[in-house]
Formats: C-alpha cells, structure tokens, sequence
C-alpha cells in the first residue's frame, strides 16, 4: 500500500477524494433512459433490461407465490441468521425512533410527524445477492410507519431475484418486489409505470448509473442520498493489533475496486506491520484481484505525528466508516464532526456494522458525512408546520407582518393582515 508520510501530502490526498459523478455522455445516457420510462411505462423498463443487463424477464412483479416458494428453498440456517440480524436492526430502529422527531403545539404553533405513505428501495443485485441491504432499507422504513414499500433490484442471468433476496424482503416487511434494475428501476418509481407504483422516496445504495438517476429525479420524488464507493479509515495507535487492521482494509478492499481503505497511524512500527499483514493475508482472499486493485489504486497508509491531526484528517475525508483502535478512544468522539459511523475498539469490528449490529449500513460515502447522516427512521418521517393563531396573536403580530410585507414591496400581503386587524378592532 502506498505510505504518506507528512501531514501536507495526507491533506492533499484527502481533498482529491471526491465523488465522480461521470461524464457528461453517462448523465446524457441516464437522461435517455429516464425520460424514456417516464414516457413509455413498463414497455421502457422491459427494453432497458434487455439492452443494459441482457435479460428478458416475463413480468417485472414477483408473486407472492415465488415468495412463499423460496422459504423452502433457502438454508434453515440462512434464514435463521436472517432473523437475527433483522431484529437487531429492528430494536436498533426502535430505539431510534423513541428519540426522534416529536409532535407538538403549544401557544398556537406546533409541528405534525408524519411518515411518508409509499417508499421504494432500491437493492443491487444481479450478479450478486445482497439480502443485508434488504434489511437495512425496509426496516427502518418499516418502523417509521410507511404504509407501503415498494422494493427494486436487478434480475439475475435467468431473470429471477435470489431467493435469499426474497426471504429478506419477507422478513423486513416489504410489501411489493420488482425484478428492475439500474437508471431505468429509479425512473419507474419515481414516474410509476403500469406495474410499479410511483413512490414518495427513493432510498438505498447503487451503481454510477443509479446514482445519476437518483440526482436527475430529485425533486419528482425525494432521494436519502447520493452513494459512491465504500470506504474505511482505520484510526490506530501503537496500542493496535495489526492483524485486525489489516483484516479490517481487506475486508473494505473487497468490497469494489473503487473502494478505498486507508490506514492513518501515529506508529510507524504498526504502519509497516499493517502492510505486511495486507500483503501476507491478500492472496488467501477469494476476492484477491478486486482487492489487490483497491489497495493500490484508492488505499494508503499516513504515518502522522500526533492524534489531533489524525483526526483532522479524518474530519477533512469524513469517511463512511470509522474504526478506532486506540487507547481511550471516547476522548476522541467528541472531536470526530464528520464520520458515517464509528467504530469504537477491536471489538467492533465494520462487519459487524454491515450485517447485524443494528444501525443501517447505508451511510454517507465521498464527504457527505459533513452533511448528511445513516439511513434512518428520520429519512421516512416529514414534518407539517401547524399554526393556529388567536385574536391576540393577531394584534400583536399582524403590524409587524403588515410592515414586513411593504417593505418587500407585497401590499396584498399587508392587506391580508391589516383586513383582519380592522375587522377585530370593530368587536
């Protein structure tokens, strides 16, 4: 893995991470796609499916038969672990919720919470199942209130979802499954076609070409975020034990070429303990090229003099993910502004994130940790001002609008006010 040495060539290695949104051809192609769904419906999702994954599929919804079917189908055990990782993600959720948004009114001003009514999620797929994703969308979806949620994910070279995909969707609550995929699924919800119903929001993880569609439909519906590659900072002191770095970058290397893994270290001794340990563990993984690609295209290890600008250049990447593997490392949180999440000891380990520890594992990727947060039961709850205002209120309040509204140059605004000001007085 490349090693930085000073803090300067860390700074500027962590400025010239940023999300790349394609070129213009990718956006004018997503352009097409969208506007082509939006026109023709479900004959437009057929024909992309075609063209961009090359398969043919029969009808875009799956049965709830097909459903059903796929419980027997599937390992016990598999389901079993299912079971277990969709609790705790619903008790996590729960939890979450107690602290939420609240409703209120008090002196005639108050706030209503309310979920949306129809969410969709998107979940990767075709070449590859990912019935975590499932969990992590549906469910705080689910406990949020959505009365309907309405699943999207790429058919695989036979047209059919995984059935582990199925069961997942079972078991988080999901109400309808669609077998569509990349620019042409986002469009759907976001427009509906004859089979699949336009949506409130659209939520989860996907490739460039989701990720553009989910920009250009922003404001027909709303989106939770714009996702890029994944990416781990591991924070470490000499107090570290270089076996769990090293298998924690891997772990973040395999995920995509595109995926960074960064290792940024107050010891040199761990740095070069680290690189041998990625090095020496690397060829055992199944993913080894994938990996190998990530490490040295997006990975570094940064030997840096002190913890306070470690942490300055974890704020500057604000990384998805954040492990911490040092001494007394509650000292640092609240120092830590800009993470998706944090690890906290050699004992939370990212995979435990990813799959079972509760919080959903869609979080913010490429910098947006500065501004925006986890999925969560906040992303599918919005709220509606409430003002009831009395006579008082007025006398006290209509003036001051009256004067507002001429200053701006809207005097049928200070007549709104100023009529109902009059019309009191004569009580």
């Amino acid at each position: 893995m490349k090693i930085i040495k000073t803090f300067e060539a860390a700074e500027a290695e962590m400025e010239r991470r940023q999300l790349n949104w394609g070129d213009p051809a990718t956006e004018k192609a997503v352009k097409n796609i969208i506007a082509t769904v939006a026109k023709n419906g479900d004959r437009a999702v057929h024909k992309f499916t075609r063209e961009i994954d090359k398969v043919s599929v029969d009808s875009l919804e799956v049965e709830r038969d097909e459903i059903a079917a796929a419980y027997d189908k599937v390992d016990i055990g598999l389901i079993e672990a299912l079971g277990v990782a969709a609790e705790q993600v619903r008790l996590f959720h729960q939890r979450q919720m107690q602290y939420s948004l609240k409703e209120f009114m008090g002196a005639g001003l108050g706030q209503i919470v309310r979920p949306i009514q129809r969410a969709g999620i998107y979940v990767p797929g075709g070449t590859a199942a990912y019935p975590s994703t499932v969990l992590m969308t549906a469910i705080p979806a689910r406990v949020a209130g959505v009365e309907q949620i309405v699943m999207v994910t790429p058919p695989g070279r036979d047209g059919k979802i995984p059935l582990v995909t199925l069961v997942a969707a079972e078991i988080a609550g999901v109400d309808r499954i669609f077998r569509a995929g990349g620019a042409q699924a986002i469009a759907a919800l976001a427009y509906g076609t004859e089979s699949i119903p336009r949506v409130d929001k659209i939520c989860g993880p996907g490739g460039l070409y989701v990720t553009i569609a989910k920009r250009l439909v922003y404001g027909v519906v709303g989106i939770d975020g714009l996702y890029g590659p994944t990416e781990t900072v591991v924070l470490a002191d000499d107090s570290a034990s270089p076996e769990c770095c090293a298998a924690d970058l891997l772990a973040q290397a395999e995920h995509d070429p595109l995926s960074a893994a960064i290792l940024i270290t107050t010891s040199s001794k761990l740095a070069r303990q680290v690189n041998k340990e990625v090095e020496r563990r690397l060829n055992g993984l199944e993913r080894a090229d994938i990996a190998r690609r990530s490490l040295e295209d997006n990975g570094c290890i940064i030997i840096i003099d002190d913890m306070e600008h470690a942490v300055d250049l974890v704020n500057l990447y604000a990384p998805e993910h954040l492990e911490l593997m040092v001494r007394d490392a509650s000292f640092l949180i609240e120092d830590i502004r800009n993470a998706g999440g944090i690890f906290i000891g050699k004992y939370s380990a990212e995979v435990l994130g990813d799959y079972v520890a509760g919080p959903s594992h869609v979080m913010p990727t490429g910098g947006s940790a500065r501004f925006s947060s986890p999925l969560g039961v906040n992303d599918f709850l919005k709220l509606t001002s409430v003002i009831a205002l009395g006579e008082e209120d007025l006398e006290l309040l209509g003036p001051v609008a009256a004067a507002l509204a001429r200053l701006e140059g809207l005097t049928a605004h200070a007549m709104s006010a100023t009529i109902r000001l009059k019309k009191g007085s004569k009580r």
